[in-house]
């Protein structure tokens, strides 16, 4: 079918450019949000929503939800992709080196995630310049991805009218991500008892040897197979000579299995439970006890799809199809996708060509965006 529908490279590079060079940092994406109403309403959407997610997001746009007709007799179809972009995300300028894209170096380039939503705008082209009949689109753009899958996790589901889709959103090329990790987050507050570190030491609880000692004591890194523990930041203390009185910690656990995720995060509670209510009083001159507060906030749920699964079967025909070899993947983290496949969507991730994400060194091959470009119109087609 890609043959009937010929890839403009060139227009996808440019329109490429100018969405990254169209600022959207987390809970900033409005103007690229404002680009891509115009881009749609010139590829004849049917129909462009801009939902209420923004007073859950604190983003100035709310998430899209773009439909594009097509065979009214045929199941729908989405295409998932996010606006936002991390930081520093802001004065993007795109440099090229023949098929490969950087940014100038002092910023991200912001194929992630842009490179999706550029295939899926050539995509939607090519299939309405060569009238190629395809099953109904929708497209759906969400804000806040990067700082915790947040616009997806405000969504309406009963928006869409697909059961099925495709997150466009993984480094790569050729790649189908099938499985994820659902995550907790962790937010836990150790207290002690200021006192002068060098007149009265023996009045204070040090919080931050408590903490300490929790830390150490619990499981990190990688568990098991399935399963990672990290205590990413620490805070506490207020000077070299006060006992610190409070120590905040911040930390994920993260797993393929739910019930080995609500293990893990009971064994770590109960080790800082247990730290704080074991300590004893060496001199018995201190002015109080330690205390704890462990606040646990799910962050996204587990996806698993397996082979059987229509999604699956799905993109396997299409890339047949083309002549393109997938390979099928479990990922470490989370996305959109997660949030989907949790609402009964089910939605498998595809990679899009991007490297080095999340860095300024972050770059895309065109000929892996022509590749993904050629993929989605399969996947809209067959």
């Amino acid at each position: 079918m890609t043959e009937q529908c010929p890839i403009n490279g060139e227009r996808l590079a440019a329109d490429f450019v100018r969405l990254c060079e169209t600022d959207s940092p987390s809970r900033q994406e409005g103007e690229v949000a404002a680009l891509l109403k115009d881009i749609f309403a010139d590829l004849g959407a049917a129909e462009i929503i801009e939902d209420g997610s923004a007073a859950a997001t604190g983003s100035d746009t709310g998430n899209l939800v773009i439909r594009i007709p097509g065979e009214p007799t045929r199941e729908p179809l989405f295409f998932n992709c996010h606006m936002d972009t991390v930081e520093p995300a802001r004065g993007v300028k795109v440099r090229r080196e023949g098929d490969l894209f950087f940014s100038s170096g002092d910023t991200v380039l912001g194929s992630d995630d842009k490179s999706g939503i550029a295939a899926v705008i050539e995509a939607i082209r090519c299939l309405r310049e060569n009238r190629i009949a395809h099953r109904p689109l929708e497209i759906v753009l969400t804000t806040c991805e990067e700082i915790g899958l947040l616009g997806a996790k405000s969504l309406d589901p009963a928006l869409l009218r697909s059961q099925i889709g495709y997150a466009l959103d993984s480094t790569g090329f050729g790649t189908v991500i099938t499985g994820a990790p659902a995550a907790n987050r962790l937010d836990i507050t150790v207290r002690g008892v200021a006192a002068h570190a060098g007149l009265h030491p023996e009045w204070g609880v040090s919080a931050i040897t408590l903490a300490a000692q929790a830390v150490s004591s619990s499981p990190h890194g990688r568990v098991d197979d399935l399963s990672t523990i990290n205590f990413g930041t620490i805070q506490g203390g207020k000077a070299i000579n006060i006992v610190a009185d409070q120590v905040v910690i911040r930390g994920e656990i993260r797993s393929h299995a739910a019930d080995r995720l609500e293990s893990l995060t009971g064994q770590v509670r109960d080790i800082f439970a247990r730290t704080v209510s074991d300590w004893r009083d060496p001199k018995g001159e201190a002015r109080g006890r330690p205390d704890l507060t462990f606040t646990v906030e799910p962050d996204f749920p587990v996806m698993k799809l397996s082979g059987n699964d229509p999604v699956i079967r799905h993109i396997d025909r299409a890339a047949r199809s083309i002549g393109l070899d997938l390979q099928y993947a479990i990922a470490g983290g989370g996305s959109d996708a997660n949030i989907f496949n949790s609402h009964g969507l089910q939605t498998a991730i595809i990679a899009t060509g991007m490297t080095n994400v999340h860095s300024t060194d972050e770059q895309v091959n065109l000929r892996d965006m022509v590749g993904l470009t050629r993929l989605l119109i399969a996947l809209a087609t067959i």
